[in-house]
């Protein structure tokens, strides 16, 4: 069997890692892949990443399914044009993936479907805006309309920051209130009827320790099943992913970025696709077979499957470059990966390369996930740290305080 996983980051080499350890023992393709992609598949670079190109690439190949890491490729219609193909992909199509192309679109949805959520407008325009500010208030979150890679979100806590950022994500946008809460990261299996999900995690989007400084890509992230209770799962089962698979009939890994509030579970957005991060760690403690699952959910018959998962949770602290997510520079050896994967844990690979001397340097603003698990939730945070400690590159960047949330549930901090 023929796997081809379309990606090259931190997420698609974990999706990668996890199909090779697949019964199934199938034959693992990337593209275009990465340093560490490579120790567990085949990486085939290619001439660019649209549709057609892809699809030429997996009938090259011969792929009995295709997996999609990124959400550009599911925006641009990928699942479309390899299903009018006869080619077997899991994914969203082009339609169904506006859930997260467009944050007009997505809002509009919720409010059609009744799933809770911020209240929120919808502006095209600094009138609109600023209309929007005086009835939600301060602080206030301004979203970008389309894909932003992680970074199209601003909170506002003052007027002039509100109206800069309108400025900068605009002109089409969404302005919603502010909730207070917990964020936790949802994510689950759909195959355009009925869904399985994986255990809650929950990202770390701010640059810096304590949630300080600018949104990124996702600074590190932890899973473990402290995170939701039995009935807050239940709620977010029937009150938003449920209604959300009916209205859509989505096929592919639908990730809710919750709140978790006093008054109940709000759908701050979707993604269409596995988080980055949170990939690492919930790969880490899946405990089925994958390639099954989603041969069955591509299929469109889930049937009784469901995800079993290790008890044990799983952190993933991310290792960026100096400056991230602003202006960085690249192409520095990275020293270490070695050494830290002999103390148990996982290197993933993100923003890294192979250079001419054949040794692995920077290539992105994040490099590395180094992901480990534990008995419980402090045990998994310092087998992660001390793997950490083993890796080296010039103005390497990581958060210090990757789960610390996550110990008020075990009564430690």
């Amino acid at each position: 069997m023929n796997i081809l996983i379309i990606g090259s980051g931190g997420r698609e080499h974990a999706l990668a890692w996890r199909t090779a350890q697949s019964p199934t023992q199938p034959r693992v393709f990337c593209t275009p892949g990465n340093p560490g992609m490579a120790q567990v598949a085949t990486c085939l670079p290619t001439s660019d990443s649209a549709p057609k190109t892809l699809l030429a690439l997996a009938e090259s190949i011969k792929a009995d399914l295709a997996i999609v890491g990124p959400e550009a490729p599911l925006v641009d219609g990928v699942v479309d044009v390899f299903r009018t193909a006869g080619r077997l992909i899991f994914g969203p199509t082009a339609d169904a993936a506006r859930l997260e192309g467009s944050k007009v679109f997505a809002k509009q949805f919720f409010a059609d479907q009744g799933i809770p959520t911020a209240r929120f407008a919808s502006v095209a325009n600094q009138a609109e805006a600023r209309d929007a500010f005086e009835r939600f208030g301060l602080p206030v979150v301004i979203k970008s309309d389309g894909l932003a890679a992680g970074k199209g979100v601003v909170i506002a806590h003052t007027r002039t920051e509100a109206e800069a950022a309108y400025i900068a994500l605009g002109p089409k946008a969404v302005i919603e209130e502010f909730l207070v809460g917990e964020e936790v990261s949802f994510i689950a299996v759909c195959d355009g009827r009925s869904f399985t999900p994986f255990p809650a995690s929950q990202d770390h989007k701010a640059a810096y320790d304590g949630d300080k400084g600018p949104n990124t890509g996702g600074m590190g992230a932890y899973s473990d099943d402290t995170i939701l209770t039995a009935r807050q799962t239940e709620e977010i089962l029937d009150t938003i992913i449920a209604p959300t698979v009916a209205a859509s009939r989505f096929t592919g890994f639908l990730y809710a970025g919750l709140m978790m509030t006093a008054a109940g579970p709000r759908l701050l957005e979707y993604n269409v696709r596995m988080g980055d991060p949170e990939t690492q760690p919930l790969m880490h403690r899946m405990d089925s077979d994958l390639v099954d699952l989603l041969l069955a959910a591509a299929h469109g018959d889930l049937g009784q499957r469901r995800i079993a998962v290790k008890a044990d949770p799983a952190v993933c602290v991310v290792l960026a470059s100096g400056g991230y997510p602003g202006a960085i520079e690249t192409g520095f050896p990275i020293s270490g990966i070695p050494t830290a994967e002999q103390t148990g844990a996982l290197v993933f690979h993100a923003g890294t390369k192979r250079a001419g001397d054949g040794n692995i340097v920077t290539s992105g603003g994040r490099v590395l996930g180094i992901t480990a698990a534990g008995e419980d939730l402090p045990s998994a945070i310092s087998a992660a740290y001390a793997a950490v400690k083993c890796i080296e590159y010039k103005n390497v960047q990581y958060r210090k305080d990757i789960g610390q949330k996550g110990l008020k549930r075990y009564n430690i901090a």
